[in-house]
């Protein structure tokens, strides 16, 4: 009975990620959505704003910080999470 449920719903996704990548608008379309005001304004106005030539660090240090720190959070969260828990096996592997 789960077999043939989890195929139709494997289908379903599948029918669903095709339709999807159908209606992406192709590379380098000026109707991308990643074409916008806001990329325009950081590529004519990185260097006035943040004095630097680095327009990528003007944007990820500048413009997107508290977003940057947020992710920055997360992966240092996600790492000490794994380190505790490999620590605290290794350590029980160690006293038995």
């Amino acid at each position: 009975m789960k077999k043939p449920f989890v195929l139709v719903v494997l289908t379903v996704l599948l029918f669903i990620l095709i339709s999807s990548l159908n209606e992406m608008p192709s590379l380098g379309d000026r109707v991308n959505p990643s074409y916008n005001e806001v990329a325009e304004y950081y590529i004519s106005n990185a260097k006035e704003d943040t004095n630097t030539m680095n327009i990528i660090a003007a944007i990820i240090t500048d413009y997107r910080a508290f977003d940057t720190l947020g992710e920055t959070t997360v992966l240092f969260t996600s790492i000490t999470a794994v380190v505790s828990v490999l620590g605290f096996s290794m350590f029980e592997k160690k006293e038995k």
